[in-house]
């Protein structure tokens, strides 16, 4: 028959001290697991602003400052130099092409030129008359030798009607060796004036090529002389308007100096600023947008000056599809939405005071209930002036504290009052 065998005392104590240890243990993990050790602050929660966190279309773009330009300007600068003899026209007037603007007097050009055009038409005269005397000579060369062919032609049937009575024993011999010596002699004559004749009309050819050439290059130097006293004439060379002049009767105006502008008033187009930091993101072909007057207008990037000045680079835009506001004045400014990149869908977080002191990398997190916001690491990827795109660490739904962190230090937690 089994017995129960009683277990000694010390066995139960060391199970019962075993079981409060353990229990000792537990509770001590479950405070340190429900307690807050983190650093806390008090804030008040309409001082604060909470964004939440949200899946939406993103659009990268820069903010950027344009002047409004005509699409064409042309400058007016002095070719030749001189004093302002005459104004024609007032900053402002609306010209047409070839209309005048200016006159300036220069004695020492027109001089000049009137020696020029002298000797010009000198040499053109001398020129001419090589011509004629070339052209001379080959008309005597050809007279002499339309009479060497007819002198062939008669001697030739004066040796054969010979030929055929010696043949009959009806001329004499010396008739007819003297018609046969005429004849091999008009042969010998027609072929060295056809020679000469050739060789002349080789040669002819080629000297009046050189005399039309060189007349054709007077006369060019002719009209460049012209030129230059007209150049003393400033004209409009496109229609529009003559927004700048710079000139007064009796100012006196050196060669390439700048004397006005004419504005081509059928369309416009912008001229922006833009930071240096984004030259290699700008190129042709890339939109932006404008509100003016409470409606958008679309423009496209259509020249990009690479030059950098005091950090900025400057870039040309044109409306697109030419359709523009009805009124627009030159130097009017614009702020235009610059876009880099495409539209996508992508998960946002509003722009806020709260970067300057994070750098995008962590942010406050409100809890469900609204009563606290804790700290989280997060990444933040492009942006725009209104959103940054997030990358990790934020769902949508989340509310952040988008405010400014200046105040809070490194605080863990902050509470709601």
């Amino acid at each position: 028959m089994d017995r129960k065998i009683e277990k000694k005392a010390w066995y139960k104590r060391r199970n019962i001290q075993i079981g409060i240890g353990g229990g000792i243990i537990f509770l001590i993990l479950i405070i340190l697991i429900l307690s807050d050790t983190g650093s806390k602050l008090n804030v008040e929660k309409e001082k604060i602003t909470i964004s939440e966190v949200k899946k939406g279309d993103f659009q990268e773009f820069i903010p950027v400052t344009g002047n409004i330009m005509p699409i064409t300007t042309v400058f007016l600068d002095a070719v030749q130099g001189g004093a302002v003899e005459k104004k024609f026209v007032e900053e402002g007037a609306m010209l047409k092409k070839g209309d005048k603007i200016l006159k300036l007097s220069n004695t020492n050009v027109q001089l000049s030129a009137l020696q020029q055009e002298a000797l010009t038409y000198q040499q053109i005269n001398e020129a001419r008359n090589s011509r004629l005397s070339i052209e001379q000579n080959s008309i005597s060369l050809k007279r002499n030798l339309l009479a060497v062919q007819l002198t062939f032609q008669q001697d030739k049937r004066n040796y054969e009607r010979e030929k055929a009575l010696w043949e009959k024993k009806l001329t004499s011999k010396e008739s007819y060796e003297q018609a046969r010596d005429n004849y091999f002699n008009s042969i010998e004559q027609k072929k060295l004036a056809e020679e000469n004749f050739q060789k002349d009309s080789l040669k002819s050819a080629s000297q009046l090529i050189q005399i039309d050439e060189s007349i054709q290059r007077l006369q060019q130097n002719l009209g460049l002389i012209r030129e230059s006293i007209e150049n003393l004439t400033i004209r409009a060379p496109i229609t529009g308007q003559l927004t700048a002049l710079n000139a007064e009767i009796g100012q006196s105006k050196s060669v390439g100096e700048r004397l006005g502008q004419i504005d081509v008033l059928d369309g416009y187009k912008v001229r922006a600023d833009i930071d240096e930091f984004y030259i290699s993101r700008v190129n042709t072909g890339q939109e932006g947008s404008v509100d003016i007057n409470g409606k958008e207008y679309r423009l496209v990037v259509k020249k990009v000056f690479p030059e950098v000045t005091n950090g900025r680079f400057q870039v040309d835009m044109f409306f697109k599809d030419n359709v523009a506001p009805s009124k627009l004045r030159r130097g009017q400014t614009l702020q235009i939405r610059l876009e880099l990149g495409d539209l996508t869908k992508t998960l946002l977080l509003s722009r806020g005071g709260f970067y300057q002191k994070t750098g995008g990398q962590w942010v406050y997190v409100v809890d469900p209930a609204g009563n606290y916001a804790v700290k989280r690491q997060i990444k933040l990827g492009r942006q725009n002036p209104d959103f940054f795109e997030v990358l990790d660490g934020l769902q949508p739904g989340d509310k952040v504290v988008t405010s400014s962190y200046d105040t809070y230090g490194d605080i863990d937690k902050l509470v709601f009052k």
